[in-house]
């Protein structure tokens, strides 16, 4: 097989100057060849004994969820939009493959980014007829739920954490601390809103009314996907529930946001169900040299700040701008 091998200048500098310095967790490297063909590959992680042909696949939603390509220590990163989409092509092109699991550890993350992913699961669903399980695991709140509404059923474990149904908006004023070291900033602008939500000035009322304008039509939005995935509670139900408020898996099985508590084995079973097969391999997809023995390996989240009662570091290209957001946070 053809393999390329991709070390950057600036990963040779951080290896030497480790080494140099005895920083190496290990104390030593692992330079491995890169294929050259990266495109998703299937590992089977729970093999039914005898000849099976059938297969559930698990797939990963994890961490926040943005339309942007994530940045990882010494490699490119996935776009998680682009990833979760990717895999679904592989589930939904394998014949073999009769129902899906969707594993989800986030606190949500962009209003489109959570949309999107919403939209190509329904799609997923009515293109193949496949049936969709999402399964909670240690959080699946705001958009991580927005999405899990597009599934056949919604089973949470027992210690999970879900809801926050509503929409964020986060800005900043600097202009406190920039009047203290003397500081003024001047915008020239072509109109008289085209800086709003600047964090150099404080927020003009009317500036206020435009942005709550868009909350509001966003968080309507949201009442409506619930409203078409949850069918058994009205809507006068859903706005109550919809306050921004997070529920462990007892309270949100008690209000009908989800349907039952249980384990992954489980869930995969209630996707042998659904796809009305008794076995079937279990199986999910990976890039190349990225092992994963059990079902387990992934869970929660691996390589992504799992976010419960902490703080969230959100990267840094969201604190340029104001963005529209489906997602739990916990301030300080």
């Amino acid at each position: 097989m053809r393999v390329l091998l991709r070390l950057s200048v600036a990963t040779c500098v951080m290896m030497a100057a480790a080494l140099v310095t005895g920083c190496s967790p290990t104390g030593s490297f692992k330079v491995s060849a890169i294929p050259s063909d990266q495109r998703l590959k299937e590992r089977i992680v729970i093999r039914h004994p005898g000849w099976v042909s059938h297969r559930i696949a698990i797939i990963d939603i994890s961490g926040i969820l943005m339309n942007a390509q994530e940045v990882e220590l010494l490699s490119e990163g996935e776009h998680p939009v682009s990833l979760t989409v990717e895999k679904l092509n592989a589930a939904a092109s394998d014949k073999r493959v009769k129902a899906i699991v969707l594993r989800i550890n986030s606190p949500g993350g962009t209003v489109t980014a959570s949309d999107t992913l919403y939209e190509e699961i329904k799609a997923f669903r009515k293109r193949t007829g496949k049936p969709v399980v999402a399964f909670f695991q240690d959080v699946a709140a705001s958009g991580a739920y927005y999405l899990a509404c597009a599934a056949d059923e919604i089973i949470a474990q027992r210690s999970s954490v879900t809801g926050s149904i509503g929409v964020l908006m986060q800005m900043v004023d600097f202009s406190g601390t920039m009047s203290k070291l003397g500081i003024t900033a001047d915008a020239i602008t072509s109109g008289p809103y085209k800086d709003a939500g600047s964090p150099f000035r404080q927020m003009r009322p009317e500036e206020r009314d435009v942005f709550q304008g868009l909350v509001d039509g966003f968080y309507q939005q949201f009442l409506e996907v619930v409203a078409a995935g949850r069918p058994a509670l009205s809507r006068e139900t859903i706005a109550t529930l919809a306050d921004g408020r997070v529920y462990n898996a007892q309270q949100a099985l008690k209000a009908g946001l989800i349907d039952r508590i249980a384990t992954l084995s489980e869930a995969i079973e209630v996707a042998k169900e659904k796809a009305d097969i008794k076995a079937a391999h279990v199986v999910i997809y990976h890039r190349p040299l990225r092992w994963t023995p059990t079902i387990y390996a992934k869970a929660p989240g691996a390589g992504v700040p799992t976010v419960t009662f902490l703080n969230i570091n959100l990267p840094k290209h969201w604190t340029k701008r104001p963005q529209m957001m489906y997602i739990w946070c916990v301030d300080d």
